[in-house]
């Protein structure tokens, strides 16, 4: 099976690049995995909040060994998975700290549910800004095409 696929084992690798704030490049064995976090979904770059997430996980990740753990590959052939790094799982990080929302209609992950609960009621992140502007990500793209 090659590196990346859903249903794989996990495995180890060095963050090479981020796209956003919930997608990066994982360098393994001598292959470039792009990967989609999964569970959450981060503000796009011209959304507010979108800078400041990619800006996070970049801190989080880049240059780093993580361990991906692939549970599906989306639509774009990225694997999506969870991502640790040094203890900390990526994707908790980010919906705990208020850069990313739970993707209800991915989800399968109950504390990502109660970390984003969390940060609401500590008004971090996204949920520091004004209500007019929390437009979670699936919505900024329907209202915003390409």
């Amino acid at each position: 099976m090659a590196v990346g696929c859903a249903g794989e084992p996990p495995f180890q690798g060095r963050v090479v690049s981020v796209d956003d704030g919930d997608s990066l490049v994982v360098l393994a064995n001598a292959r470039k995995v792009r990967v989609r976090l999964a569970g959450i979904d981060a503000p796009e770059w011209r959304q507010p909040g979108g800078q400041s997430a990619r800006q996070a996980l970049t801190r989080l990740v880049y240059g780093k060994t993580v361990t991906v753990s692939p549970l599906d590959t989306d639509s774009y052939g990225r694997t999506v998975a969870r991502l640790t790094v040094g203890g900390v799982e990526v994707n908790h990080e980010l919906v705990r700290t208020g850069k990313a929302w739970v993707y209800p209609r991915y989800n399968r992950d109950p504390a990502l549910v109660a970390l984003e609960q969390q940060a609401q009621q500590a008004g971090l992140g996204l949920w520091k800004l004004p209500a007019a502007q929390r437009v979670p990500p699936w919505e900024w793209r329907r209202l915003h095409p390409r």
